[in-house]
């Protein structure tokens, strides 16, 4: 299933890294954050990504067009100029780099990214959230309620965006509000293509009209996702998720 990874936004909140690189290039444990979501991804079968870039756009392109050179061992004949690798990746994903416009909306992100998803269900997350999110059964779901769109609602030890569940369904969705049960917008959404025609245009924010009119006409649904999750938003973040690492990741599977 192709995997939509919002990825362009400024970091402003992280500046200590994303004066020099985008927040989904921040490493943590030698590796990129975008890394470690694709990572996710691709433990349950999902290898076709589409990352909508902005902010820094460049250093993304460069990273993944150098990717196989520079993660493998190889012997350079200059004579003839012939490379031979002796050891490469195991990764064996396919990536394809868009860019949407330095100032671009999330949401419109995403509709700049419909013409190559095409009349496909999709799964889409940002670029900067990681889980041990089984993404098997987050697709079970979406497929047994048969709405347009599901997200993963979490409980952080951060507060974000609300929602208001009845049962499984998102009775509405608020950005950024008091909570009042503790669940939060988790990222990690299973996409029907008809939700793509909510989405006005560059302007417009995922998170904003989309979702609200999803939830209104009871077309969003909420897997609730009881493990790991953690965004990494500030400094702080990143020196957490740093020091998870160190510990074993409790986002890593395998």
């Amino acid at each position: 299933m192709k995997v939509i990874i919002l990825a362009g936004g400024f970091g402003t909140r992280l500046a200590e890294y994303t004066d020099v690189i985008p927040k989904p290039m921040v490493p943590v444990g030698g590796k990129p954050i975008l890394w470690h979501i694709m990572q996710t991804y691709a433990h349950f079968g999902h290898k076709d990504f589409y990352v909508a870039l902005g902010y820094k756009a460049e250093v993304i392109k460069e990273y993944f067009l150098n990717y196989r050179a520079l993660k493998a061992d190889f012997t350079v004949d200059l004579a003839s100029g012939g490379i031979t690798s002796h050891q490469s990746d195991p990764v064996d994903w396919r990536v394809t780099l868009v860019h949407t416009g330095d100032s671009t909306m999330t949401g419109g992100r995403a509709k700049r990214l419909q013409p190559f998803i095409g009349d496909e269900t999709c799964l889409l997350t940002y670029g900067d959230g990681v889980a041990d999110m089984d993404l098997d059964a987050l697709l079970a779901f979406h497929r047994s309620h048969g709405k347009m769109v599901t997200v993963s609602a979490v409980r952080p030890t951060a507060r974000f965006g609300e929602l208001e569940l009845s049962g499984d369904q998102v009775a509405s969705f608020k950005e950024k509000p008091q909570l009042h049960e503790g669940w939060i917008n988790g990222g990690f959404f299973v996409v029907e293509p008809a939700f793509f025609d909510l989405i006005a245009g560059d302007e417009t924010m995922l998170e904003r009209e989309p979702l609200e009119a999803a939830a209104l006409a009871g077309e969003l649904m909420a897997y609730r996702h009881e493990g790991f999750w953690h965004c990494m938003d500030t400094k702080r973040d990143h020196e957490l998720l740093e020091s998870l690492w160190a510990k074993g990741a409790p986002w890593a599977f395998g």
